[in-house]
């Protein structure tokens, strides 16, 4: 009531009422007593840095072993790193606003630093907390040595001290695992290009070593390429796994149409499945998927020369799918490699019969292909085109006649087995 009459009193009189002044909590006053006290305790951490980074690198050496590892190797540069951390780390005791981006920015370089240098993780997140209670200890020690009584007024401040260093292992950890991951990439794209420049036969000589370390493969070595294509999802890995043997050591490189595999093979064996039985023709894994298996070479520095025999034997393996050896097809090979050659000795070999009409001349060859496969064996060659022996006699001295060619002639019968081939895998 009084305060009111006062008040109108004023308004008379034109004066502006003095607020009456508020008794500070008991709270407030206890935090501004446990600020001062850190405060006065981290100005003497400050002044005593080079024996607290001592103190630390002393526990890291003696807690944790991947850092004596680091320590051994250089001490200095260790020493610095945690001289800077606790530099920033106090200095955000005393100043939490000015300090805080530059604190944040040195607990990002020592992760990122770290990751490149491979310190694991764990070992980097133990080193801060070790530093965190490090300096919450000496704070302790300092108020005891100065104002035992001030101790407790600490217990305010431990919160924010602790939240302090769990955002900074989170920093850490989130720099750790962004340069993880950035070097991750680059070395998955450095194998990539190492990879590639074996495959293409450009590799230097002095980048064999970094190859076979990137690609896991030893520089000296048996080796094989498989090629593998056939459209995605066709190439997938159970494609791949397929092309190779169980436990085989292979490295996959894919490529826009075709996937390359660096399969590294033992002296007696070429690291993939077995073979087809003789006749059976290629295998097909998995439809539409064509594998061309190239011959064995010696060295990283060869593995250019065997993917080109994988894409000869790719060329040769059917368009239904397949797997296809390029030592069991040394004739086609040599047809593919030349497909000029091949395309003319098929003209002058099987050109009357590819003239015929279509029918006529399918059976045909049909028949002549059938009687090679069988070793020249005219009952054999009738069961699998479901006639008589006798049709079948009458079906090859009619390409006789035509080609002007002898099947009981072993040189004719190379010339019309090769023709029939180049027909076959240059796919005319």
């Amino acid at each position: 009531m009084q305060h009111a009459v006062r008040s109108r009193a004023a308004i008379r009189t034109g004066l502006t009422p003095v607020p009456r002044p508020r008794t500070p909590s008991v709270a407030s006053l206890m935090d501004a007593d446990a600020l001062r006290v850190l405060h006065r305790a981290a100005r003497a951490l400050l002044d005593d840095l080079p024996d607290l980074a001592d103190r630390l690198v002393a526990l890291l050496q003696e807690q944790e072993p991947a850092y004596r590892a680091a320590i051994t190797k250089d001490p200095t540069a260790t020493w610095q790193e945690v001289h800077r951390s606790l530099r920033h780390s106090v200095a955000s005791l005393l100043d939490p606003r000015g300090a805080r981006d530059a604190a944040r920015r040195c607990s990002w370089r020592i992760g990122a630093t770290r990751a490149e240098q491979g310190l694991p993780l764990d070992a980097l997140l133990h080193a801060f907390r070790l530093g965190g209670s490090l300096v919450w200890q000496r704070l302790i020690e300092e108020t005891s040595r100065h104002a035992p009584e001030d101790v407790r007024l600490l217990v305010h401040v431990a919160a924010d001290v602790w939240n302090f260093v769990d955002e900074h292992c989170t920093i850490v950890a989130d720099a750790y695992r962004q340069a993880e991951w950035q070097l991750a990439r680059r070395r998955e794209n450095r194998a990539r290009l190492l990879a590639a420049g074996l495959l293409d036969g450009t590799s230097r000589i002095a980048d064999l070593p970094e190859a076979a370390q990137a690609l896991g493969l030893p520089e000296q070595g048996r080796y094989v390429v498989v090629a593998v294509t056939g459209g995605r999802p066709a190439r997938s890995d159970a494609a791949r796994a397929a092309a190779v043997a169980p436990g085989a050591r292979v490295h996959w490189h894919a490529g826009a149409e075709v996937d390359y595999g660096i399969v590294l093979v033992g002296a007696g064996d070429d690291g993939l499945p077995a073979p087809e039985e003789p006749g059976s023709g290629p295998r097909a894994p998995f439809p539409g998927v064509r594998i061309g298996v190239g011959s064995p070479v010696d060295g990283l520095a060869s593995v250019g020369d065997a993917r080109r025999h994988a894409d000869t034997a790719l060329d040769i393996c059917p368009e239904a799918g397949g797997t296809v050896r390029l030592t069991d097809h040394l004739p086609a090979a040599l047809l593919v490699s030349s497909p000029e050659l091949g395309r003319a000795l098929a003209e002058k070999v099987l050109g009357p019969l590819l003239r015929l009409e279509p029918a006529d001349r399918e059976v045909l060859l049909d028949t002549l292909t059938t009687w090679l496969d069988c070793d020249g064996s005219a009952q054999r060659a009738g069961e699998r085109l479901y006639c008589h022996r006798n049709t079948v006699l009458n079906r090859l001295r009619r390409c006789e006649q035509l080609t002007g060619r002898s099947l009981a002639r072993p040189a004719d019968v190379v010339e019309m087995s090769l023709a029939l081939t180049a027909r076959r895998v240059l796919h005319d």
